[in-house]
């Protein structure tokens, strides 16, 4: 089976597909978006495509585990969707989880445009699996306005 180039099939995919969702911003200002994975932005682009571009890269929580999900694609499995993906869970703090992330995306040389795109996914997912303490709120500390006479 030939491959096809990722250039021909942004020209056929980039005005219509099925993960496209078109926002209308001030005026006449059109803003699209995609919902496709693999997509770090979620924008409707070549760079950020997860459908024209061989390499790509997602960050997924893990809804099982306070843990997150890097995936990158292989690029010699392209035509095997159950074999395309390496993945790796992350369990680690945040700071050792992000060198992780630049060691697999720019480092290794694998899509290093893509670097603070996938930081900034990181960064959002794990704010997103923070829990909020539980416990007794603090009170305002300044004090109560009694109005009396004047």
């Amino acid at each position: 089976m030939a491959a096809v180039p990722g250039q021909l099939i942004w020209e056929i995919v980039k005005k219509n597909n099925c993960f496209l969702v078109k926002e209308f911003g001030r005026g006449n200002a059109k803003v699209q978006f995609s919902k496709e994975s693999n997509n770090l932005y979620n924008l409707n682009s070549y760079k950020h495509s997860g459908l024209a571009n061989k390499k790509t890269v997602t960050i997924q929580p893990v809804a099982s585990e306070q843990s997150v999900l890097l995936a990158t694609t292989k690029t010699k499995k392209q035509t095997k969707p159950a074999a395309l993906l390496h993945k790796s869970v992350m369990k680690k703090d945040f700071r050792r989880m992000a060198d992780a992330v630049v060691n697999q995306v720019a480092n290794n040389h694998y899509r290093p445009d893509l670097k603070k795109a996938a930081l900034s996914r990181l960064s959002a997912v794990h704010r997103s699996l923070k829990v909020a303490k539980s416990g007794v709120k603090k009170r305002n500390r300044q004090p109560a306005k009694f109005r009396g006479r004047k």
